[in-house]
């Protein structure tokens, strides 16, 4: 199974920037897309904060838009998560994770989570 890690987090005071990235053991730019999330509090359902699909295009959750921003380098297996005008509210474990195929097709769910890097943002 395509192992993917994150890195990338840290301490940053509000308004500060920080990019994270996501590799993969294998390649994971060809499938059903990769997605960043977030889990703010441990136990909670992890949110979505941006993701790519196969044709470059990309979503965002609301909270993200005009601030993250979300990429690939097919060339390194990675995809990126700027993150730009940190919140105290952005504090969270982020995880990247991959587009699931059923059936051979893209079910729009995305599993085989990284194990997360931890943002902390402070006012």
């Amino acid at each position: 199974q395509v192992r993917l890690t994150e890195s990338g987090g840290g301490s940053v005071q509000a308004g500060g920037a920080l990019k994270l990235s996501c590799t993969g053991s294998e390649d994971i730019l060809s499938g059903c897309g990769v997605g960043w999330y977030r889990r703010q509090t441990p136990g909670n359902e992890r949110e979505v904060v941006a993701v790519i699909h196969r044709d470059d295009t990309t979503d965002y959750g609301a909270f993200a838009r005009g601030r993250f921003t979300i990429s690939q380098d097919r060339s390194k297996n990675t995809v990126y998560l700027q993150m730009n005008s940190l919140k105290p509210t952005d504090t969270a474990t982020y995880f990247c994770a991959q587009g699931l195929q059923y059936d051979g097709r893209c079910s729009g769910e995305y599993g085989n989570w990284g194990q997360g890097t931890q943002v902390t943002v402070s006012s």
